[in-house]
């Protein structure tokens, strides 16, 4: 059997994925560790999955496997969309998503807003194979709270992305039907929304009730799930509404470059296992 050596001075991340779960990655390096106005930013170098940022003690992003959680949040909608255009994305200042946003060459404009300006200076600086499009001119990034921005807004945008942390303090909101109401109003007439919406292992209550919440807006509403290994049980949800348009049937052909997603992944992700369709009962 092999052993390896044993490590003295090691320095370890932990962090708590639910009340009996941990998940723990050795770190070589602190690469920055500041409090914003908002929340606490850390970004540690890891063997593991590369470069990381952590928010508030949750892991947010990895270099190795942030490809699965973008991929999946910007292309579902974008690829099953008549013809999206003008993009909204809230939350996301890492700025993965809208590096996959921006893959499609129909978007003529994607507009990102994360209310901590601390998190997109951070990404510019230690992610930059996630943050590149942040400078893309086709992006209007925008430091400032989402909710505030979205109220204003009227018929405005063909998708919106809500790349949210969990719900928890400021993001709460991000999960209720006060804020897809007003998603809905700053949609086009054939708009799509698109939510990061938690783990059906570990959080349970947020998938339903996110569920709930998006249906009793949007006359379309449909769940799909995809990996991502660094979030609690690897098993990730997402929940899509839609003014008119099936989310689940692919128009077009994945963009160029996509490392997880396609067109069969697409529709294969939208086929529930059994004990997620009872959870949404």
């Amino acid at each position: 059997m092999e052993t390896r050596p044993k490590r003295f001075n090691e320095l370890w991340l932990t962090e708590e994925q639910s009340p009996d779960m941990k998940l723990s990655l050795r770190v070589s390096e602190v690469l920055l560790n500041v409090k914003s106005p908002y929340q606490d930013i850390l970004l540690v170098e890891t063997g593991e999955y590369g470069r990381m940022m952590i928010l508030d003690g949750a892991i947010q992003i990895t270099e190795r496997d942030e490809f699965c959680y973008s991929e999946m949040m910007a292309h579902v909608a974008l690829s099953s969309h008549p013809d999206p255009r003008r993009v909204l994305i809230v939350g996301g200042g890492d700025g993965g998503v809208l590096r996959e946003v921006l893959r499609h060459k129909s978007v003529e404009k994607a507009t990102l807003i994360d209310i901590d300006e601390e998190v997109i200076n951070a990404s510019k600086r230690f992610l930059p194979t996630i943050s590149a499009a942040l400078e893309d001119p086709r992006a209007d990034v925008k430091p400032m709270d989402a909710m505030v921005y979205i109220k204003a807004a009227k018929e405005e945008f063909d998708v919106a992305i809500v790349d949210s942390t969990d719900p928890v303090e400021f993001a709460a909101g991000l999960f209720e039907s006060p804020f897809y109401r007003d998603i809905h109003n700053a949609l086009k007439k054939d708009g799509m929304v698109v939510a990061q919406t938690e783990s059906p292992f570990t959080d349970r209550n947020v998938v339903r009730d996110a569920f709930r919440e998006m249906s009793s807006v949007f006359p379309v509403v449909r769940m799909y799930w995809g990996a991502m290994p660094t979030y609690p049980s690897g098993m990730w949800t997402y929940t899509v509404g839609s003014k008119n348009a099936d989310p689940s049937a692919p128009l077009r052909p994945a963009p160029e470059g996509t490392r997880y997603y396609t067109s069969d992944i697409h529709r294969a992700s939208f086929v529930l296992p059994p004990f997620v369709i009872d959870l949404l009962k």
